[in-house]
């Protein structure tokens, strides 16, 4: 009787595992991120000018930063099926298995005269993204109306979020941060 006892414990225990174990073995988000790969968006336009986009690499996300000489108007970030050029339509062409599309409520020329403030050498290439874990490629779609677009070919559609820091001094600075993974 007392070996029978002993088994019923030992069964006891293992169903208890069996039956426990999954809800607490619960995999934790990658890095802590909770973001979602949904459109984002906040703000309205801005008359201050887009001065320069970099990017750079971290431990859980790939960023890009976009200043902003001035308060930054606002923006609409979404993943979408491509990436059209500001006033003709035209794709732009992306590197990637997925596309994020940037629209920055803020243009890249000064809307008093007219004259470019942002510039880049290369507008299909703003950044160098080589050995990035999600980012393919950040070009420039153009800017009309105190408007412009950039376009983000990344690895897949991932979690990504996207706000706004003020500084330094009057200026700001628009981050889109990509995770390397769900």
């Amino acid at each position: 009787m007392r070996k029978f006892t002993s088994w019923l414990a030992v069964l006891g225990l293992l169903a208890a595992f069996v039956f426990v174990a999954p809800s607490q073995a619960q995999a934790a988000p990658y890095c802590g991120i909770t973001w979602g790969s949904l459109a984002k968006s906040a703000g309205t336009l801005s008359s201050a000018p887009i001065t320069n986009v970099r990017a750079g690499q971290h431990p859980c996300f790939d960023r890009v930063v976009v200043d902003i000489g001035g308060h930054a108007g606002g923006y609409t970030v979404q993943y979408v099926t491509a990436v059209h050029r500001e006033g003709s339509g035209a794709v732009v062409p992306l590197r990637g298995g997925a596309f994020l599309q940037a629209t920055v409520k803020d243009p890249t020329y000064n809307v008093a005269t007219g004259a470019q403030v942002y510039r880049p050498a290369n507008p299909n290439e703003l950044v160098n993204t080589a050995g990035f874990a999600t980012f393919r490629q950040v070009a420039l779609a153009g800017s009309f109306e105190s408007q412009t677009t950039l376009g983000m070919g990344v690895r897949a559609r991932l979690p990504f979020t996207v706000f706004v820091l003020s500084g330094p001094g009057s200026q700001s600075r628009l981050v889109i941060d990509v995770a390397h993974r769900w």
